[in-house]
């Protein structure tokens, strides 16, 4: 039985107290993704913009333990090692799992976690529990197939592209589909959904409360950042204010994350260090 409340004392982004005093780094090893979002636009080689999707550069699993274990003399409070990115971690699965493994074979203490979309969970579950992965965050932005339809420019799935009602709905069923799964298996479960307004903003309650009925620990509902060349480019960002109501309201459904630092892949140190230290990463690698 995963002691719970132990390890997520470790962990920044699922323990409050955690993210004064526990560091984390993102390995940038994941580059491909199988779904587009209209809100996102990743960029490689990129060192002034904080926001998911952004990396200063694509790292090798060897590069990617390498900076690991820089890091690890580096910060004597380092305890969690994530795939977030840029791409997602279980599009790039060979990647991912073969980075999780050379760590894991150096520490056997980290934590380990990744970010995904969730359209490969279901099929790479088991594989995700025997890498001794504790914790999993999973963007679920809606329940609703025709608000993915306006969210989701399209979802590849094995070599085949599904667009509009169809692509979400099979999006939507493989995130339910998974999350269930892990949660039955004792993985410890963050869902990430960013509230873009006028799109998924009146459909967040119902969100949080599918996900609490499906066994997640906690939901982080995020702000939109219109990002320039995503198809949201010009929708406004969300209320800041807005925001902080829809998590105070869900907070009674679920626990909510209020500590966000919408960090980038490859980011190192304390959350509120979400910059990546590029210099001294480059060293490394």
């Amino acid at each position: 039985m995963i002691d719970i409340k132990n390890m997520n004392l470790k962990h920044p982004c699922f323990t409050k107290e955690a993210s004064h005093t526990n560091a984390r780094i993102h390995l940038p090893v994941a580059r491909r993704c199988n779904i587009s979002c209209n809100y996102c636009n990743r960029k490689y080689d990129c060192l002034n913009e904080s926001r998911p999707g952004v990396t200063s550069e694509i790292l090798s699993p060897q590069e990617a333990l390498k900076r690991y274990l820089f890091y690890k003399e580096q910060l004597n409070n380092l305890s969690v090692v994530g795939i977030a990115g840029p791409g997602d971690a279980l599009a790039d699965w060979e990647l991912t799992s073969e980075t999780i493994r050379l760590i894991r074979q150096e520490d056997p203490d980290v934590l380990l976690c990744m970010s995904t979309n969730g359209l490969k969970l279901p099929a790479l579950a088991p594989s995700i529990i025997e890498h001794g992965v504790s914790h999993v965050t999973v963007t679920v932005n809606t329940i609703l197939p025709e608000t993915g339809a306006k969210i989701y420019r399209y979802v590849n799935y094995q070599g085949r592209k599904y667009t509009g009602t169809k692509g979400a709905s099979l999006l939507l069923e493989k995130q339910l589909e998974g999350i269930r799964y892990i949660s039955q298996k004792g993985m410890i479960l963050k869902i990430n959904i960013v509230m873009i307004p006028g799109i998924n903003d009146n459909e967040i309650p119902d969100i949080v409360g599918k996900m609490k009925a499906l066994g997640v620990y906690i939901t982080n509902i995020m702000p939109l950042i219109p990002v320039k060349g995503s198809e949201f480019e010009n929708l406004p960002a969300t209320n800041i204010r807005e925001l902080s109501d829809m998590r105070m309201n869900c907070q009674t459904q679920m626990r909510q994350m209020f500590h966000c630092q919408q960090c980038r892949a490859d980011a190192v140190g304390l959350l509120q260090e979400h910059g990546c230290p590029a210099n001294a990463a480059r060293q490394v690698v």
